[in-house]
Formats: C-alpha cells, sequence, structure tokens
C-alpha cells in the first residue's frame, strides 16, 4: 500500500452546539482530512508505504514554548509522525529530531525523507499515529495531528470468531479531552506554572469536554449483540477508569498492540495517555434494562490525585441499544492468540535501572525539570541493547505522578510493581547534590535500594495487561520490573531468528518516553549487534 499523507489547517465540528474548531488534522487532502485522522488498515506482511507532507502554516495557533528542549524553524509548524507500536527503520519511527516544517523550508538534524515504509512484518493487533516534534508533540497532538492504525492478520482472527475486519461491529473508539472557548476555538492556558522559567509549559493539561471519534458526547446506536471495541486514550495527561451502566462488563481480547493468550473478564479498568486497550461489550445483556448504556470514568485528574481523594463521574459517550433481539454469530473463544512466547526472566541478559526525576523551583511544588537518571534528553546515548535479546528495566519513579512509560521498537511484559518504603529519604540520596538539576549521584546500589523495598506493598499486574504491550503505568514512589524483549515477538522467517527484518543499528536510532504530557522524559536507544 502506498499513501501521501497531508497535515493541514482546517475548522472541524466537535458538537451541534459549538462553534466550528480550528485544527490540525490528517488526510489525503485537505478536504477529506479529520480529526482524528483515517484509521490505516494494514495487512500483516504487506508493507504500507507513506510520503507525510506538511502543509501547516507558519505560525501556531496554540501556545508554544520555545524555552523548551524544542524544534526551532524561523517559521513554519515543525512536526513528524511516530507510528506508536509500530517495528519499523528508525529512520521511519519518526525521530523527535527528524522533524520538518511546510516546505521542507527547515529540517531537524535527524530528518533524512519524509518517504516512511512500515513493514507491518508484527503481530496482529492496534496501533496510532501522531505527531512526535521535539518540545512539540503535545500542542500538535491537542491541535488534531493524531490516528488510529491497525494490522490485521486476516487467516489468523477469522479463527477466533470475534467481531473483526473494521465492519460495523468492530471499532474504533479514540477517547481525548479538550477545552473550548464560546467561540468554540480550542482553549489552552498561555501562561505557565513557572513562568519566570518556562512562560507557558505546564507539565499538565486537562480539558473538561470529553471527545470521542472527534465529536464531544457522542451517542452510538448499536443492536443486541456483541461489539468490539479497541479504545485508545489519545489525552495528553488524563487518565480514564472505564466502566459501563446497567453492570455490563468488557472482556479483554488484547493490550496495546497485541492480542492476549486468554479473555479477561473486568467491571472497570484504567487506561493511561497512549494506551490501548482491546475489548468485547455483549449489548444482548441489557435486554432486562432501559436499552440505554453509558461508558463513563471516574478517574481523578491528575492521576492518581491525593491519598483519599474521590474523582467525579464523568460521562464519556452513550450506547443506544435496540430492542429488538439480534442473532450473534460471534464468539469469544476460551484461547485466543496462545502462540506468543511467555516472558522468561531467564532470557535477560542484564539489568538497568532507569530512575525518573522531577526538580522543582525553589519556594515551589511546581517541576521546571524532569529527568532520566539525572540526564536531559539531549545529552549522551546510555542505552545500548543488543539486537536479538532481551533485558530486565528496574524503573525508579521519583516523583509523583503516575508516568505512562513507552519503549519504542520493543515489547515488553511488566512483571512486578513494588513501593519504596521512606520514598524522600531514597530519593535525597538518588539526587545527591543535584537538587535543582540534573546529574547526582543516581546510583540505587549505593543508595540500598533492596533496604527501601524491603516490608513495601507489591502491585498486582492488572490481569488484562499480563501480556506483552508496549506502554505501562509506573505508579509513584515504585520500583516496576518490566522484561523487554528486543527481538521479534514472532520468529518464524528462517535464518533470522532473533533479528528484525531491516537492519536497526542505522539511522538516529529509538527513544523510550514518558507519555504524559508526551515526553517530558524520553532518552534514546542506539543498538549494537
Amino acid at each position: 500500500m502506498a499513501h501521501v499523507a497531508r497535515q493541514s489547517m482546517l475548522t472541524e465540528k466537535f458538537h451541534r452546539d459549538l462553534p466550528a474548531t480550528r485544527v490540525f488534522a490528517f488526510g489525503t487532502s485537505k478536504e477529506t482530512a479529520t480529526v482524528p485522522g483515517p484509521t490505516i488498515f494494514a495487512t500483516r506482511g504487506v508493507p504500507t508505504h507513506i510520503s507525510w507532507t506538511n502543509h501547516l502554516p507558519p505560525r501556531h495557533f496554540l501556545p508554544w514554548d520555545s524555552s523548551l528542549a524544542t524544534a526551532r524553524p524561523r517559521t513554519g509548524v515543525p512536526t513528524v509522525v511516530q507510528l506508536h507500536g509500530g517495528v519499523q527503520k528508525s529512520t521511519s519511527d519518526g525521530h523527535s529530531m527528524a522533524w520538518f516544517t511546510s516546505g521542507f523550508s527547515a529540517t531537524g538534524p535527524h530528518f533524512s525523507s519524509p518517504a516512511y515504509s512500515y513493514p507491518n512484518e508484527q503481530p496482529p493487533g492496534n496501533l496510532w499515529y501522531h505527531d512526535h516534534a521535539m518540545g512539540l508533540t503535545r500542542v500538535n497532538i491537542l491541535a488534531g495531528l493524531l490516528g488510529a492504525y491497525r494490522v490485521s492478520d486476516p487467516a489468523a482472527e477469522a479463527k477466533l470468531g470475534i467481531p473483526s475486519g473494521g465492519g460495523e461491529f468492530d471499532r474504533n473508539l479514540v477517547l481525548f479531552d479538550r477545552d473550548f472557548t464560546s467561540a468554540g476555538a480550542l482553549f489552552m492556558n498561555a501562561t505557565g506554572n513557572n513562568p519566570t522559567v518556562h512562560p507557558q509549559w505546564q507539565p499538565e493539561y486537562f480539558g473538561s469536554v470529553v471527545v470521542v471519534n472527534g465529536k464531544a458526547w457522542p451517542f452510538l446506536r448499536v443492536m443486541q449483540r456483541r461489539y468490539r471495541f479497541r479504545i485508545l486514550n489519545a489525552s495528553n495527561a488524563r487518565f480514564f477508569k472505564l466502566s459501563l451502566s446497567g453492570g455490563l462488563r468488557f472482556v479483554h481480547v488484547g493490550s496495546d498492540s497485541v492480542y492476549l493468550a486468554n479473555p479477561v473478564v473486568t467491571d472497570e479498568f484504567l487506561l493511561a495517555p497512549s494506551e490501548m486497550a482491546d475489548v468485547v461489550v455483549d449489548f444482548a445483556e441489557t435486554a432486562t434494562t432501559s436499552g440505554a448504556v453509558v461508558l463513563r470514568s471516574d478517574a481523578p485528574a491528575p492521576y492518581p490525585g491525593d491519598p483519599g481523594e474521590k474523582a467525579d463521574t464523568v460521562a464519556v459517550m452513550k450506547f443506544v441499544v435496540a430492542r429488538k433481539p439480534e442473532h450473534d454469530p460471534s464468539v469469544v473463544p476460551a484461547a485466543l492468540m496462545t502462540r506468543y512466547p511467555m516472558p522468561d526472566v531467564r532470557e535477560a541478559v542484564l539489568t538497568r535501572r532507569i530512575a525518573m526525576y522531577e526538580y522543582t523551583k525553589d519556594g515551589t511544588d511546581e517541576p521546571t525539570h524532569l529527568y532520566l537518571n539525572g540526564l536531559a534528553y539531549m545529552d549522551s546515548v546510555t542505552e545500548t541493547p543488543r539486537e536479538g535479546t532481551s533485558e530486565l528495566w528496574e524503573v525508579i519513579n521519583l516523583t509523583d505522578d503516575n508516568h505512562p512509560l513507552h519503549v519504542h521498537l520493543a515489547v515488553f511484559a511488566a512483571l512486578e510493581q513494588r513501593s519504596l518504603r521512606s520514598v524522600d529519604e531514597f530519593r535525597e540520596c538518588m539526587r545527591g547534590s543535584a537538587s535543582g538539576g540534573a546529574g547526582g549521584r543516581n546510583d540505587a546500589e549505593a543508595c540500598g535500594l533492596p533496604r527501601y523495598l524491603a516490608g513495601g506493598r507489591r502491585h498486582a499486574v492488572p490481569r488484562q495487561e499480563r501480556g506483552w504491550k508496549n506502554v505501562f503505568k509506573v505508579r509513584p514512589s515504585t520500583v516496576t520490573t518490566l522484561l523487554v524483549r528486543f527481538r521479534p515477538l514472532e520468529e518464524e522467517a528462517e535464518g533470522r531468528s532473533g533479528r528484525f527484518p531491516f537492519d536497526v543499528t542505522a539511522g538516529p536510532g529509538y527513544v523510550y518516553h514518558c507519555h504524559v504530557s508526551c515526553k517530558h522524559h524520553e532518552k534514546t536507544c542506539i543498538f549494537s549487534t
């Protein structure tokens, strides 16, 4: 498949009672561009080739804080597209420094070509594409530069019997939150929470209006049968804790870009920014209810909130269920994709420790800088995994926030999550003399990490998140252990055991980062051979 995809400025109607809203949008033309962008349907093993073109205006219509480490062209809005969850060359991975402006009048240091190739040689599952420009990701996504992407394997998926193929009963739901002015414009506070340091930057954005597939608080007419919903949280910082009215439950069949081995039933679940849940809902179970089902959320914002805080329940969307019973040929089998390897810690060739730090300005509790292992994004690369191996990552979250950690190219399995005791004391030891900036001691062994973990609470990994993923919620004041797999999940190609179908050592490398505020913690991995 070959496509040309434009990024354009236009207006979009988010609600019938709101005036049209100025947005940036993806599409094959300005006339067909939408927010979210068109869902791209790919088939496993059939490459997708996309030429991304930038038709954005000379200036951004949202606040853009140039005091951050950011792309800085003289004119134009920088953009570059990342296929989240995709397995592709780093030159097609949307590196944040591979940005370009309209007409290529300015380009980032890692820009090589706007023509991207996606091999789609990965298991069937759910992905999404979005802007990834350095220092601009959050405002470009807020403006509308995002869309869903699927990789299907028709032969393998048909055997499951669940709704598939993208028809009426297999739908993407793209969730995000926004604020609007009375004139319909997107609203984003133009004053930073530390304006003497960063005049416009705020670490988190929360909108009061929930938008689903480009419409505020929409409804969908459904039949009394099973529907499949591939739910993406495309918010900047808002977590959704989703449940259904009327006692309906979710049957999870996939998490992020990978099918589960077996379905998992939940009454509610937590979805972080950039995370995806693949669920089946059976509306035949509403036959004895009122015929209307509300998808709702009651997660605090910011998440997890203060101890004991109870969040308000907000409506996400409504399903209007037909009264007439419907024949339903679909099923949810007892086993799904059981062919994937089980996580095995014995595969790990080494253990890395990744510490998340947050620094504040003297006299305030508002963060100004966020670092990984005491290093900023532009510092030298410190992670050099070897292709064909797996590693154990112990992610030490020394901030007050829950961070959805995303690793490019790789998938990982969350093994355990343990709370730190006396975390303030441990944090001060880890920071050492760097209480106001980067650097510091950053030596978990010397600071006695095992002692601070002893007796700490163990947090169970939710059953629907125990498979292979590319995003996981790293709780504050915890150590999360991940088995990170730098090799294909399925290694069927003869003579290519442990190898990707392209050279992973070429190009600018791959990044890992937190997806709240879109990449305020970020580092690059460079592969070795």
